[in-house]
Protein backbone atom coordinates (compact mmCIF):
# COMPACT_ATOMS: atom_id res chain seq x y z
CA UNK A 1 0.00 0.00 0.00
CA UNK A 2 1.62 3.51 -0.86
CA UNK A 3 0.75 5.43 2.15
CA UNK A 4 1.62 8.89 -0.24
CA UNK A 5 -1.67 8.19 -2.51
CA UNK A 6 -3.67 6.93 0.85
CA UNK A 7 -2.83 10.88 2.45
CA UNK A 8 -3.15 13.15 -1.02
CA UNK A 9 -6.66 13.29 0.07
CA UNK A 10 -6.21 15.35 2.69
CA UNK A 11 -4.27 17.94 1.53
CA UNK A 12 -0.30 19.02 1.18
CA UNK A 13 1.06 17.61 4.00
CA UNK A 14 -1.73 15.81 5.03
CA UNK A 15 -2.89 18.45 7.35
CA UNK A 16 -3.99 17.07 10.58
CA UNK A 17 -2.16 14.11 10.76
CA UNK A 18 0.80 14.93 11.39
CA UNK A 19 2.24 16.17 15.08
CA UNK A 20 4.12 19.13 14.18
CA UNK A 21 5.48 21.30 17.29
CA UNK A 22 5.68 24.72 18.38
CA UNK A 23 8.20 26.61 17.47
CA UNK A 24 10.15 28.37 20.45
CA UNK A 25 9.29 31.54 22.11
CA UNK A 26 12.03 33.40 24.01
CA UNK A 27 12.07 33.73 27.64
CA UNK A 28 10.87 37.78 27.14
CA UNK A 29 8.05 37.01 24.89
CA UNK A 30 6.79 33.91 27.32
CA UNK A 31 7.13 35.87 29.91
CA UNK A 32 5.05 38.72 28.70
CA UNK A 33 2.57 35.99 27.31
CA UNK A 34 1.93 34.33 30.60
CA UNK A 35 1.78 37.72 32.40
CA UNK A 36 -1.51 38.51 29.41
CA UNK A 37 -2.64 35.06 30.31
CA UNK A 38 -2.92 36.11 33.73
CA UNK A 39 -4.27 39.19 33.01
CA UNK A 40 -6.96 37.22 30.74
CA UNK A 41 -7.81 34.94 33.41
CA UNK A 42 -8.81 37.00 36.09
CA UNK A 43 -11.47 39.36 34.14
CA UNK A 44 -12.96 36.25 33.40
CA UNK A 45 -11.79 35.13 30.03
CA UNK A 46 -10.63 31.40 30.93
CA UNK A 47 -10.44 30.44 26.95
CA UNK A 48 -7.96 33.24 26.15
CA UNK A 49 -6.07 32.33 28.85
CA UNK A 50 -6.05 28.72 28.29
CA UNK A 51 -4.99 29.88 24.46
CA UNK A 52 -2.01 31.56 25.58
CA UNK A 53 -0.98 28.99 28.73
CA UNK A 54 -1.11 25.99 25.84
CA UNK A 55 1.18 27.82 23.69
CA UNK A 56 3.83 28.88 26.63
CA UNK A 57 3.17 26.04 27.86
CA UNK A 58 2.43 27.55 31.41
CA UNK A 59 1.70 24.74 33.75
CA UNK A 60 0.78 26.89 36.54
CA UNK A 61 -2.06 28.30 34.28
CA UNK A 62 -3.00 25.22 32.73
CA UNK A 63 -3.41 23.59 36.38
CA UNK A 64 -5.76 26.66 37.18
CA UNK A 65 -7.52 26.47 34.09
CA UNK A 66 -7.74 22.90 34.83
CA UNK A 67 -9.42 23.94 38.13
CA UNK A 68 -12.12 26.27 36.73
CA UNK A 69 -13.66 23.42 34.73
CA UNK A 70 -13.10 20.93 37.19
CA UNK A 71 -15.38 23.12 39.44
CA UNK A 72 -17.94 24.17 36.80
CA UNK A 73 -18.58 20.13 36.00
CA UNK A 74 -16.14 19.65 33.15
CA UNK A 75 -13.82 16.92 34.80
CA UNK A 76 -12.86 15.66 31.21
CA UNK A 77 -12.05 19.20 30.14
CA UNK A 78 -10.16 19.54 33.30
CA UNK A 79 -8.50 16.30 32.93
CA UNK A 80 -6.63 17.65 29.81
CA UNK A 81 -5.34 21.12 31.25
CA UNK A 82 -3.95 18.51 34.41
CA UNK A 83 -2.27 15.91 31.75
CA UNK A 84 -0.88 18.68 30.19
CA UNK A 85 0.88 21.03 32.82
CA UNK A 86 1.56 18.23 33.44
CA UNK A 87 -0.35 17.96 37.28
CA UNK A 88 -0.84 14.72 38.27
CA UNK A 89 -1.52 15.08 41.61
CA UNK A 90 -4.81 16.64 40.27
CA UNK A 91 -5.07 14.84 36.90
CA UNK A 92 -4.90 10.63 39.08
CA UNK A 93 -8.41 11.36 41.27
CA UNK A 94 -9.82 11.74 37.87
CA UNK A 95 -8.65 9.21 36.28
CA UNK A 96 -9.58 7.06 39.13
CA UNK A 97 -13.04 8.19 39.29
CA UNK A 98 -13.17 7.48 35.45
CA UNK A 99 -11.72 3.92 35.94
CA UNK A 100 -14.32 3.40 38.99
CA UNK A 101 -17.26 4.62 36.21
CA UNK A 102 -15.91 2.30 33.05
CA UNK A 103 -15.59 -0.80 35.87
CA UNK A 104 -19.05 -0.35 37.17
CA UNK A 105 -20.12 -0.25 33.88
CA UNK A 106 -18.31 -3.30 32.60
CA UNK A 107 -19.66 -5.05 35.70
CA UNK A 108 -23.23 -4.15 34.87
CA UNK A 109 -23.45 -4.83 31.53
CA UNK A 110 -22.06 -8.12 32.58
CA UNK A 111 -24.31 -8.99 34.99
CA UNK A 112 -27.45 -7.48 32.96
CA UNK A 113 -26.70 -9.32 29.42
CA UNK A 114 -26.49 -12.96 28.81
CA UNK A 115 -24.76 -14.33 24.90
CA UNK A 116 -28.25 -14.38 23.95
CA UNK A 117 -30.05 -10.88 24.91
CA UNK A 118 -28.76 -7.26 23.75
CA UNK A 119 -27.63 -6.77 20.22
CA UNK A 120 -28.92 -9.25 17.57
CA UNK A 121 -28.52 -7.45 14.41
CA UNK A 122 -31.69 -6.26 13.67
CA UNK A 123 -32.32 -3.07 13.31
CA UNK A 124 -36.30 -2.20 13.19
Amino acid sequence: MDLEKVFERFGEPAKGFIKTTHPSIDGGTKAALNRRGNVLYNSGDIEGARRIFLTTGYSDGLSRVGDFYKSGGRPLDALKMYWIAPDRTKADPIIQQLSEIIRRLMNNQDDEYTENDGYTGDDE
